[in-house]
């Protein structure tokens, strides 16, 4: 079913879960925008999660999904009501799952879209199935996932706006400049934001192994280091800290830190690149194109978030230097066991793509 470009629709766009997934899906209303510019378009995401879309000109409306829905099924309910009342052109469920599903059920469109899945694709009008040229674009899979979702309105396989996008605006830049300058960075060294932590223990790269990784790019280039953790990963982050060498040390500005999710994308907007384990602030600094050097977890798909058509992406995996470690192994046996995985994954081997990367996008 294609629509008129021409017209006025009214879409909605549902992607709960992380900041991640909002933030990646917002190509969705991306596509959409671009298509029908006269469009309304509603995202519907979870609380908590809207800092990533603040100033997005593809997005009219924010539609909160909010954290007491899951505990009173009465507020659920009233929510489901209150969807109800707005028609639709368009439903596109990018999140797929019950909640979603519950609230594409009541809401009223004549097409809806989402993921295929056989105990849920009587809701929707049209659903899914992965796409089998993914590998083609060489293109993120979680990317390609999204624009699947597009693809039967457009009516095209459309990869023209592939990467999420975030806004900052020219007064919050100049705020944190002013709080910046408070702090007496270095005018002319290179600013690095370090992800020095994953969202989970199975998802951070070992202290002792991030340390060396820091004392490396120390090395080779003058720079001054922030460490991207809130108030209760601080002792994790002070491991890190702790096991770099005197030198590395005091290039790192350990106690500046955001104080919120969007000031932290206002202050990553003013670094020169990020490195550190794959996570929510890589992502942010793709939206933001910056260079990333992003160090997966063994158990995660690193084509599943890597773009490898995207020349400022580096990206490591274990599965790239040894293979025979992780081949044929299941997602759920690396999940259990990721301390040993980690334990093999040592910074020497992806030294030299290091030095490269430094080389590259900040020499």
């Amino acid at each position: 079913m294609v629509l008129a470009s021409h017209s006025t629709h009214k879409f909605l766009v549902i992607q709960q879960k992380m900041i991640g997934d909002v933030l990646t899906s917002t190509i969705i209303c991306d596509h959409l925008k671009s298509h029908y510019p006269n469009c309304t378009i509603d995202y519907l995401v979870n609380e908590g999660t809207t800092a990533v879309l603040d100033h997005n000109p593809a997005i009219d409306n924010i539609i909160l999904f909010k954290n007491v829905f899951r505990k009173n099924k009465f507020l659920f309910f009233t929510f489901l009501r209150e969807i109800r009342r707005t028609p639709y052109d368009m439903i596109i469920d990018a999140y797929g799952k019950l909640e979603s599903n519950l609230i594409s059920l009541f809401a009223k469109s004549d097409l809806k879209i989402s993921k295929y899945k056989k105990y849920t694709s009587w809701i929707y009008h049209k659903t899914i199935k992965p796409s089998l040229k993914k590998g083609e674009h060489h293109i993120a899979y979680a990317i390609m996932d999204r624009l699947d979702l597009v693809r039967p309105i457009l009516n095209q396989d459309d990869t023209s706006l592939p990467f999420p996008k975030l806004y900052v605006s020219e007064k919050e830049i100049a705020e944190m400049r002013s709080i910046m300058a408070k702090e007496n960075f270095p005018p002319n060294e290179k600013l690095i934001m370090v992800n020095v932590l994953g969202s989970s223990p199975n998802k951070t790269y070992p202290a002792k192994y991030m340390a060396s990784v820091l004392d490396l790019m120390s090395e080779h280039i003058s720079a001054t280091f922030l460490f991207n953790y809130i108030p209760h990963q601080k002792n994790e982050a002070e491991a890190v800290y702790q096991a770099c060498n005197p030198r590395t040390k005091k290039k790192i500005h350990f106690s500046f830190y955001a104080a919120s999710l969007r000031k932290f994308i206002v202050l990553l907007s003013q670094c020169d690149a990020i490195i550190g384990n794959e996570g929510g602030g890589i992502n942010m600094a793709k939206a933001l194109d910056l260079p990333t050097f992003c160090i997966f977890s063994p158990f995660i798909t690193k084509n599943a978030w890597h773009s490898p058509i995207n020349e400022k992406e580096f990206a490591v995996h274990l599965g790239d230097y040894r293979p025979k470690l992780v081949q044929n192994v299941a997602k759920g046996d690396l999940k259990v066991n990721t301390p040993k995985f980690y334990e093999e994954f040592r910074p020497g081997y992806f030294e030299e793509y290091l030095v490269t990367f430094i080389k590259k996008w900040l020499i």
